[in-house]
């Protein structure tokens, strides 16, 4: 019963929550040029909108291009079932750790590839070999910011990772969670497609990365490809403030009101983390394709220098 209610939860809560991180963002972009900008709840009302419409299929295609919606949107989903919003509404243990979720979203990401260079698009061709690209790059400082985390928590469980980082006080006050924080945001700006990796509200060629591989989709493929996004990118957000902002120690009450609170915490957060990403987009440019790699050292180098720095500053006593 109780895995149960942790999978309903946590779906209800991923699935409700992924799209106004895209709202919030695009709302305070349009605030910052002084625009009204589309409603908070626009990209709710362009899902319902897709989901009501047939799929156009290319006559060229093969089944990996009809199956890939499906398959990036269920390791998505996966992958959000591997990372708790709440250390209060959890299963009895997550067969999973921090290798199988990075190993789920990169398979949710080669189909992706796949299925844009099935159509023989110049467009999709481009964009996958931009995307292997970038993830080559950027996969190798995910991996090692998260087991400097797991070494500290001595685990590499989401669950048990986020279980020991409530008894750790304010970890920003830690030069170790800082490198970590900071690592972990450039990957979510890298992983997410956002500026200044890519820019997700164009679709000019030259700067196209993760729209370029969905331009052949429509109807509810392309609400699925969305989607699952959505959903990867709240997973990040969601590994990002619960490993770096723990909030549930500070919960003293029992029941339904103590997993309401959590998770009205974890939404504030939620949306504190989107206002940022919103601000690193308003205040950098889009960098130019090959100098990307610079971006992806850079998180390298502060993941690195946070896996160093548990050595130097006392191991598991940090």
């Amino acid at each position: 019963m109780r895995n149960i209610v942790y999978i309903v939860v946590q779906i209800l809560v991923i699935m409700l929550v992924s799209p106004l991180v895209n709202g919030i963002i695009r709302k305070v972009k349009a605030f910052s040029q002084k625009r009204k900008g589309a409603p908070l709840l626009q990209m709710y009302f362009d899902l319902f909108k897709l989901f009501k419409k047939n799929s156009v299929v290319s006559d060229v295609s093969s089944w990996a291009f009809k199956v890939t919606p499906y398959i990036f949107f269920s390791t998505a989903l996966a992958a959000a079932l591997l990372v708790p919003v709440s250390t209060i509404v959890t299963p009895q243990e997550i067969p999973g750790d921090i290798i199988m979720l990075v190993s789920v979203l990169a398979l949710g990401r080669f189909f992706m590839m796949i299925a844009a260079l099935d159509t023989a698009s110049t467009f999709g061709g481009m964009g996958s070999s931009r995307e292997a690209m970038i993830s080559s790059l950027i996969e190798p400082s995910i991996l090692v910011s998260l087991f400097t985390v797991g070494l500290i928590c001595q685990s590499t469980s989401m669950q048990q990772m986020m279980e020991a980082m409530k008894g750790t006080g304010i970890p920003l006050f830690h030069p170790v969670y800082i490198m970590v924080f900071l690592a972990l945001f450039t990957i979510i700006l890298a992983e997410t497609s956002r500026i200044p990796v890519d820019d997700p509200a164009t679709h000019l060629e030259l700067t196209m990365v993760h729209e370029a591989m969905l331009l052949e989709y429509s109807g509810r493929h392309l609400a699925l490809m969305e989607l699952g996004a959505a959903i990867k990118q709240l997973v990040f957000i969601t590994v990002l403030v619960n490993l770096i902002f723990p909030h549930d120690q500070l919960i003293a009450i029992t029941g339904i009101s103590a997993v309401v609170l959590s998770l009205f915490l974890y939404l504030m957060k939620v949306i504190f983390i989107s206002i940022a990403i919103a601000f690193a987009e308003v205040f950098t440019v889009k960098f130019r394709f090959f100098s990307i790699p610079n971006l992806a050292a850079l998180s390298f180098i502060l993941s690195f220098l946070g896996f160093l720095q548990y050595f130097v500053l006392g191991g598991s006593n940090v």
